[in-house]
């Protein structure tokens, strides 16, 4: 059966009440993929889309943004968690969910797909991505380049103070994103986002801060946002 990640829910009471907060989060439970390729038109199963909405429904602060991957099952996502936000009231009515391709590949990361793809296809998910940590390859911006341009995204987009925006991204997106943050040049299997796992963050004056699995994390901004690709 699938269930959230038991750390996720648990950052809740963490948050800050005054702040705006992001949630940067993998989509929900897919349809399982055949040959071990998820490809983009796999789609949330019915027990991805109520835990979405459940998942929604259980955020406890205002919602005011929703931004996705272009791909079906994120922009799904996205809008269970919207309805079980409203059926919560933590939203008014339905808004708006921007699609952004930032948050899919190519994007943030991934510059030229045709090179990059035919290595993500003879090295899968993991072994790809500690390369991209420790090395690096063509046609893929540097691990900290994207961690910037995704900061830069969420910048733009804050929510009210005391609100929560919810970006919707896949597993490659967000575990090169945090182990950027962590300073981490190689990842394991259990290091692995879980259906649905998110990152939440929030930025003050100086510093911006993460919770990643129930830590809770801070570094200052100009070191994030200006440190040498």
């Amino acid at each position: 059966m699938a269930r959230l990640h038991p750390m996720l829910k648990q950052a809740l009471p963490l948050l800050p009440e005054s702040v705006p907060v992001h949630l940067f989060t993998r989509h929900s439970v897919r349809e399982l993929a055949t040959d071990g390729f998820a490809d983009y038109r796999l789609p949330l199963t019915p027990e991805g889309i109520a835990m979405a909405r459940d998942w929604g429904a259980d955020l406890g602060r205002p919602i005011s943004r929703f931004s996705s991957s272009p791909v079906g099952r994120c922009v799904d996502t996205a809008k269970a968690m919207m309805e079980g936000g409203i059926e919560a009231g933590l939203l008014d009515k339905p808004v708006e969910i921007e699609r952004s391709m930032v948050l899919v590949e190519p994007g943030c990361y991934v510059e030229d797909v045709a090179r990059v793809g035919p290595h993500f296809l003879k090295m899968g998910a993991l072994r790809f991505i500690n390369q991209h940590l420790r090395e690096g390859m063509d046609g893929l911006l540097s691990p900290q380049a994207g961690r910037q341009k995704l900061l830069a995204f969420m910048r733009e987009r804050e929510p009210q103070a005391g609100g929560l925006a919810v970006h919707v991204s896949h597993d490659t997106i967000l575990i090169a994103f945090v182990a950027s943050l962590l300073g981490l040049d190689q990842v394991a299997e259990k290091d692995w986002p879980w259906m649905m796992e998110g990152c939440w963050l929030w930025f003050d004056e100086n510093e911006l801060h993460w919770i990643w699995r129930g830590d809770w994390h801070r570094k200052p901004l100009q070191q994030l946002l200006l440190e040498s690709p």
